[in-house]
């Protein structure tokens, strides 16, 4: 009767065992599912090949990257102390205030997709303040740690690597 009990006993935690692992599994999210979202920018680098870095959009940088489920896009960088404008009217910028936000800002839009397998953001940009891109795919790495995520773009509008520290939206 002692030995029916303990193996009783030891299928039943085997048993727990196994559904524990099995719904542990069926949590795990794919790479697509935690990427889904708001994230806004904490930080952004850009790394030259030399391997210095610059901040092209200051060290307070304002930001938002969307992804969302269906698999669309947009991602927004704005410096944090651009001039404004005099004539408050943006299309009445002088040469200089012009030259100001074109360096100071960069948006674009398009489809996402995601690679699993070597952790890449995969983005189609339809639309950008660099038309240059327009057209063009670019495969990005991502690293996610809780709500940070950290996207490494070997091809940004600006030249060398950009790195860029994102804070999921609550």
């Amino acid at each position: 009767m002692y030995r029916r009990h303990i193996l009783s006993l030891s299928a039943i935690a085997a048993l727990g065992l196994a559904l524990s692992s099995s719904f542990a599994l069926s949590q795990q999210k794919s790479l697509k599912e935690q990427l889904t979202g708001t994230w806004t920018l904490v930080s952004n680098d850009n790394v030259a090949p030399d391997g210095s870095k610059r901040q092209l959009y200051g060290p307070n940088p304002k930001g938002i990257l969307i992804l969302d489920a269906s698999g669309r896009y947009a991602q927004i960088y704005v410096r944090s102390d651009l001039p404004k404008f005099k004539a408050n009217n943006r299309q009445q910028g002088t040469p200089e205030e012009n030259a100001a936000v074109v360096h100071g800002t960069t948006a674009q839009l398009g489809t996402w997709s995601v690679d699993d397998g070597s952790k890449t953001l995969n983005v189609h940009i339809e639309g950008s303040m660099f038309p240059n891109q327009a057209g063009t795919d670019s495969k990005r790495s991502v690293t996610l740690s809780g709500n940070d995520l950290t996207v490494s773009n070997p091809t940004p509008g600006s030249g060398g690597t950009s790195i860029s520290v994102w804070k999921r939206d609550k």
